[in-house]
């Protein structure tokens, strides 16, 4: 087993070129696990806070000061550097050190521990497992807060090569859908700029229903049959659009209101008409009603939460108790550390809840989500489409395709 010998960190940008931070957690003097935190734009309500008072200064100042409590302990004792992180900050959201911080110390120290065991970080998280490949998710056209205005209300639509039996397949298969998507609307429109939002989907001056129809018109030209070798999934962060003090989804965009009954209906007609494997945050992020309603309506499509649900096993333990979905988003840095969101992932594992290990719109070029989408047996890895910071994700199940611990694409 390996001690900690050092921990330290830096003040780095993300994908968005906000600050961050970023750890590095070494052992016995010589191996070397590096995590940098992300950070969303579509944030729950209740998931972990990012930096104490938004101030990513706030959080290197904390580990600075706190840096010898971690040494001499073990870099594989997941629970027990959780432990040590808590005893800094006993809030249930990480308000006083930041959720960015839980995140990065615990994913490097596990880097570092994998490194001493000469072990992939998948192995380590999950020791003795069978393992199989996550289907990659990528946002072909985006919307919402993660592009601009004139884009769709709906903040992402996605491409996942459900006919792959193959990594390899997969990602060439997502890939050429949003090379595709890109000759669509430039016939659509000849002044479009090639625009992208933040994860790499298209951002196209289209309404919704205009952007599913593209989407879709991308997949067949290519010879696909929605369904069956791919299947769009769609991210509606309704709880973006929800109106608290109207009590209605007001969808500023396209230029209309929806009541909570015509918000579930909007949203069945897109997963009927497009037949979405995927379909996550159709209601608000306190609707565990509205959500059940539509998971009862749709057993073969992943009903997710993601807003609704913000890798809180507690939370969790509630929407099972309701039936509010069939599948859960995976977001390390919701939760804070990764010991929590392992936790969270066997509460969805035991009980039959489909996991998404996911990626945020601001985004580092690590790659580790890689690796724990895999220990965690998700069926999905969300990760957007092109971009570096998103490539560098792809690319690791590439590398981790020449590993034969792994075998084959998980079960959807």
């Amino acid at each position: 087993m390996t001690k900690i010998s050092s921990i330290e960190g830096r003040i780095l940008y993300n994908s968005r070129g906000s600050k961050t931070i970023e750890i590095d957690v070494e052992s016995e003097g010589k191996f070397l696990g590096r995590a940098c935190a992300p950070s969303g734009a579509s944030v729950g309500k209740y998931e972990a806070v990012c930096f104490p008072n938004g101030k990513p200064e706030e959080s290197l100042r904390i580990i600075q000061e706190n840096s010898q409590k971690f040494i001499g302990l073990e870099s594989s004792d997941l629970k027990g550097i959780h432990d040590t992180l808590k005893s800094l900050d006993n809030s249930t959201n990480y308000s006083r050190i930041g959720g960015a911080l839980a995140f990065a110390v615990t994913i490097a120290s596990m880097e570092s521990a994998a490194k001493a065991a000469k072990q992939p970080l998948f192995e380590i998280l999950s020791p003795k497992s069978s393992f199989k490949f996550p289907f990659p998710l990528g946002n072909i056209l985006g919307g919402g807060v993660h592009a601009g205005p004139g884009t769709p209300d709906i903040q992402e639509i996605l491409i996942c090569a459900t006919g792959s039996k193959t990594i390899e397949s997969a990602i060439e298969t997502n890939l050429s859908v949003h090379k595709e998507l890109r000759r669509v609307l430039e016939k659509e429109d000849p002044n479009f700029t090639n625009g992208r939002g933040d994860e790499g989907g298209w951002a196209p001056k289209l309404e919704n229903q205009k952007a599913l129809e593209v989407s879709a018109k991308a997949c067949e030209n290519l010879g696909f049959t929605l369904g069956k070798e791919v299947s769009l999934g769609v991210d509606f962060a309704s709880s973006t659009q929800w109106n608290e003090e109207k009590q209605k989804y007001v969808y500023d965009r396209a230029g209309f209101e929806n009541s909570a009954g015509e918000q579930i209906d909007f949203a069945s007609n897109i997963i009927e008409k497009y037949k979405l494997i995927f379909a996550e945050d159709a209601v608000h992020e306190e609707a565990f009603e509205d959500m059940a309603e539509i998971t009862a309506k749709f057993p073969n499509t992943m009903i997710t939460g993601d807003d609704l649900i913000v890798t809180n096993k507690n939370i969790l333990t509630k929407a099972i108790g309701l039936k509010s979905c069939n599948a859960v988003i995976l977001k390390v840095n919701q939760a804070g550390s990764l010991y929590d969101a392992l936790e969270f992932a066997k509460v969805a594992n035991q009980n039959n809840i489909r996991l998404i290990t996911s990626h945020r719109s601001g985004e580092s070029i690590d790659s580790q989500i890689s690796h724990i989408g895999i220990a965690t047996k998700s069926k999905m890895l969300k990760v957007g489409v092109v971009g570096g910071e998103r490539i560098a994700k792809l690319n690791e199940l590439l590398r981790l395709s020449e590993h034969d611990l792994i075998r084959g694409m998980a079960e959807i």
